[in-house]
């Protein structure tokens, strides 16, 4: 089934008239027979792809929006590609929690869902997943217009409500072309997430790299380390591991050996030289670190354990102005104002401060949450933990506080560590011990699920 016409949709930015002419495929795979996912030891080819998607497209109900819940990386693939064809934009919230698409549902109300695993009563229809998708083969690839509105991201929440962020099928395509030329990637690698498809860095750095160069992606979800390993010693060479700095930690923490690897994507959250040292020795591969948001995409990149700069993806320009950095060029819509303190060392290079957010004042003195997260995680004994300045009420004045998870360590023990490495005016007040902390599927904390645990001991 060939893309329906250019379809307008409030909100976007406008599309410059160059792009709003070209066209992009759906998939840049050579030829029928090349690999575009690969389930366990089956290859799926690109000629089983395109008629996968062709026979979904064929079943979506005719509605605007359509929530992709399905949890194989593959089933995922070919719904995105069903719904271009399709000319409907998926929405990608940053949870599937009920509460959260009970918002979606309010704001979007031409809405179904696609899912490939029994679904909770949802309030909006559901279409499921076929399992022996009924198509006939399918030889020409569909190209979809560059300003086709594709799909509309949501920020995180990390620092408040997630905010719609929409993106057109074109600006989709030139960032995984520039992301794929930094990286230089054989065509038939193989991309191995430990991330969520529907957030933008899986999406990004599985879904579309995969798509727009040709390269093959694993189709399963990993959430555990054994997991990981398995997957990563089954597939053929090269092959490339797309994580996280969180789901770094936990491999390397089992005594196991690990399987070699011949290149390992990093994002989501900062990484330290340390744990990228330690994870290129292991895998005996070169670690590359990826700077982006949700607004604006994949930036820049660094090979963490050697760098301390970043480097941006050609085509992309940041401009300093009103206070902030801004990132515009081929493979951002509009402009996008960047959520962090970016430092300049020339056109296409720089240092990283730290969050915008995260800068908090106390008694005239300045610091970032991520430096005082730095230093209270160096403690020896705190597994995990994070400082949050809580929202001021009334005439009382906001302290901060700090969660961790330090199981043979007390309160008194970790803040006498703490007064070593910091300034007393930054000690958090109070600070909680936790037995997890409330991470999401990124290894990211929620601003509000930090709140709720302070709330639930009185502290907020």
């Amino acid at each position: 089934m060939m893309p329906q016409a250019r379809m307008p949709e409030a909100g976007l930015a406008p599309i410059q008239e160059a792009e709003a002419e070209a066209d992009y495929p759906i998939t840049r795979h050579g030829g029928g027979e090349e690999i575009v996912a690969r389930r366990g030891d089956r290859a799926i080819t690109r000629g089983e792809f395109l008629r996968d998607a062709a026979a979904l497209a064929a079943r979506l109900p005719a509605q605007k929006y359509i929530l992709n819940l399905c949890t194989e990386r593959y089933h995922f693939m070919v719904g995105f590609a069903a719904a271009l064809c399709r000319g409907q934009i998926s929405l990608l919230p940053p949870s599937d929690a009920p509460g959260v698409l009970k918002a979606v549902a309010a704001d979007y109300s031409d809405l179904y869902a696609l899912t490939d695993t029994p679904a909770a009563a949802l309030p909006f229809p559901v279409l499921a997943y076929p399992d022996e998708p009924d198509g006939s083969s399918v030889s020409k690839v569909p190209a979809i217009p560059g300003a086709q509105p594709a799909l509309i991201l949501f920020t995180s929440g990390s620092t408040g409500r997630p905010a719609p962020v929409p993106k057109s099928w074109g600006v989709l395509v030139r960032s995984a072309q520039a992301a794929g030329a930094r990286l230089r990637l054989s065509p038939g690698t193989i991309l191995i997430g430990t991330v969520p498809h529907q957030h933008s860095y899986g999406l990004e750095s599985t879904i579309l790299l995969g798509l727009q160069h040709g390269l093959a992606v694993a189709a399963g979800g990993l959430l555990y380390p054994a997991d990981i390993r398995a997957a990563i010693a089954a597939a053929p060479r090269p092959r490339v591991l797309v994580t996280t700095p969180v789901h770094l930690q936990a491999l390397l923490a089992e005594p196991e050996d690990l399987p070699a690897a011949d290149l390992i994507l990093s994002a989501t959250a900062p990484l330290a030289a340390s744990l990228a040292e330690h994870a290129e020795a292991r895998f005996g591969a070169k670690l590359i670190e990826i700077y982006g948001c949700t607004e604006a995409g994949q930036v820049a990149t660094r090979r963490s354990a050697r760098d301390t700069a970043w480097h941006c993806l050609d085509g992309l320009t940041l401009t300093a102005r009103d206070g902030g950095t801004w990132a515009s060029g081929a493979a951002v819509e509009g402009t996008a104002l960047l959520q962090d303190v970016i430092e300049p060392m020339g056109a296409q290079k720089f240092h990283l401060i730290g969050r915008s957010a995260d800068l908090v004042d106390v008694a005239g003195k300045r610091a970032s949450l991520g430096h005082l997260n730095h230093q209270l995680l160096s403690i020896p004994g705190v597994q995990d933990a994070v400082f949050i300045m809580p929202e001021a009420r009334e005439r009382r004045v906001a302290r901060l506080a700090a969660l961790a998870v330090a199981p043979t360590l007390r309160p008194k023990e970790i803040l006498a560590a703490l007064r070593q490495l910091i300034d007393p005016a930054f000690l958090p007040r109070p600070l909680m011990l936790v037995d997890k902390l409330p991470r999401n599927a990124l290894g990211k904390l929620p601003r509000e699920a930090l709140l709720n645990l302070l709330r639930a001991r009185g502290k907020a």
